[in-house]
């Protein structure tokens, strides 16, 4: 037989036991009676092992792996131990909240927290549901497609390669909910931390385990100026976006919500933040050792160095592990975007007695079309972690400063958070596509606290409004 049809069986035959394995272990899994909330929370009934595996294999999918291995230098450790400041901040201070208030979504705190806040609910609900549509999945099917054909020198265009994934994702979200997600995340997370553990292995075997002769700039945790990272910015910018990703952002937090208690979600965020310890050898590491090895390739670098050093025998169950990082990014944003649509505006604005989780289906069709539609926009992109982390910033930082007002600045408006909010995204459109004076972490930073200071002056000057707040 030969390599080529050994890699495919592997691949098929590693994919079909970890769907198989889900299949089994969902089957067993206890149900709620409300089957909206069964399909976007789990029934409540997540434990945390599947909380913690699915954390990390939603997080680290293709664009994490190709994009921080394609900056090709230390700095970008930087992603991996800040989040575990972010997962501090949720397990401490935000999964408390969600709790105490029975949110079913991250939005839903800022209603409970604010009189008349539903309006501003809705508002940031939109806003999430932008980010999803138009930068994440689009960029998870971009980064997945164009990794297994540099990897394999596939004859097909990536627009079709991301075509099979998004099927393949919305299958899982779509069928089996978040609890299918979940299952499948922590069975194949334990698959890429094996795999990339092996191509880190074999990498630094190729170079005799000797990092000499790579650039000072490109090993060190200090960033200049002009590096991808500059120091400065782990104390602004960087610092408020994983506060932001982790602690607010729906497509993460949504693993939090469908524990069975605090206690439960706080124990799979702590296992998520001491796996993240880790991670650093797979989504950093190899992308030094293919600098030594070919030069600066930047966002290829990875499926190069894979391609270059991985045995055949072993490049099937690698692409079952891309495949399954791919899916778990993509099926979580489809799953959080729908919780988010149905849950904050189509059943409390426009039917009420919908089946939630027949419309949530129903949308992540749509999603997942309008997805692929924008995959092409996003080739022509020099840094593809950059490019991402740039464009979150349009309403990470609006948003985040509408979930710090709202929670803690007493006296704070609900009407004041919403002006400030269209105000905070406006101000980091013109740092973005017009005016850019510092780096994009420094404005992201200067937008939070603009946006913060907007909302409570307002605050202090806005007449109350007469609306009411529709709790749900």
């Amino acid at each position: 037989m030969s390599s080529s049809l050994v890699q495919v069986a592997v691949f098929l035959i590693l994919t079909g036991l970890v769907a198989l394995a889900t299949w089994w272990r969902y089957r067993r899994e206890a149900r709620g009676s409300d089957s909206t909330q069964d399909f976007f929370l789990a029934g409540r009934h997540l434990g945390w092992p599947f909380i913690a595996g699915s954390l990390l294999l939603t997080n680290i999918s293709a664009e994490q792996i190709v994009g921080m291995n394609g900056a090709q230098n230390l700095l970008q450790v930087w992603w991996e131990f800040g989040a575990i400041a972010g997962l501090l901040v949720l397990a401490k201070v935000l999964v408390p909240m969600y709790y105490r208030y029975g949110c079913a979504t991250t939005t839903e705190l800022l209603e409970r927290c604010l009189p008349h806040g539903a309006g501003l609910r809705r508002m940031v609900s939109l806003l999430f549901l932008m980010g999803y549509v138009f930068i994440l999945l689009p960029m998870v099917l971009y980064t997945g497609a164009r990794f297994m054909q540099s990897m394999f020198e596939l004859d097909l265009s990536i627009l079709t390669i991301a075509c099979l994934f998004a099927l393949a994702g919305l299958a899982y979200a779509a069928l089996g909910g978040l609890r299918a997600i979940a299952i499948s995340d922590t069975y194949m997370g334990l698959v890429l931390l094996a795999m990339g553990a092996l191509v880190t292995w074999f990498a630094l075997d190729r170079i005799g385990w000797d990092l000499s002769g790579i650039p000072a700039e490109r090993l060190t945790l200090w960033g200049d100026a002009q590096s991808d990272i500059p120091w400065p910015t782990l104390l602004t910018g960087m610092a408020f976006a994983h506060i932001f990703y982790w602690g607010t952002n729906m497509l993460i937090a949504q693993r939090a919500l469908a524990a069975r208690d605090v206690r439960e979600a706080q124990k799979g965020i702590y296992a998520a933040a001491l796996l993240k310890l880790l991670t650093p050898l797979i989504v950093v590491l190899p992308g030094i050792i293919a600098f030594k090895l070919y030069g600066d390739i930047n966002d290829d670098a990875y499926g190069r160095l894979v391609a270059d050093v991985l045995p055949p025998w072993l490049a099937g169950a690698f692409a079952a592990a891309i495949t399954g990082a791919v899916l778990s990014s993509y099926n979580a944003g489809l799953n959080s975007a729908a919780a988010l649509y149905t849950l904050d505006l189509h059943l409390p604005l426009i039917n009420p007695k919908a089946d939630g989780k027949r419309i949530g289906q129903r949308l992540q069709v749509i999603l997942m079309l309008v997805s692929l539609a924008l995959v092409p926009l996003y080739s022509h992109a020099k840094s593809i972690i950059a490019t991402l982390q740039q464009l979150n910033g349009l309403y990470s930082m609006p948003v985040l400063a509408a979930f710090f007002v709202a929670i803690f600045v007493r006296g704070a408006k609900a009407r004041a958070i919403q002006i400030a909010l269209g105000f905070g995204v406006l101000l980091y459109a013109v740092f973005t596509f017009a005016w850019t004076p510092l780096h994009y972490l420094h404005l992201m930073c200067i937008t939070l606290l603009a946006t913060v200071l907007v909302a409570i002056v307002l605050s202090r000057f806005l007449p109350e409004t007469r609306a009411t707040s529709s709790a749900g």
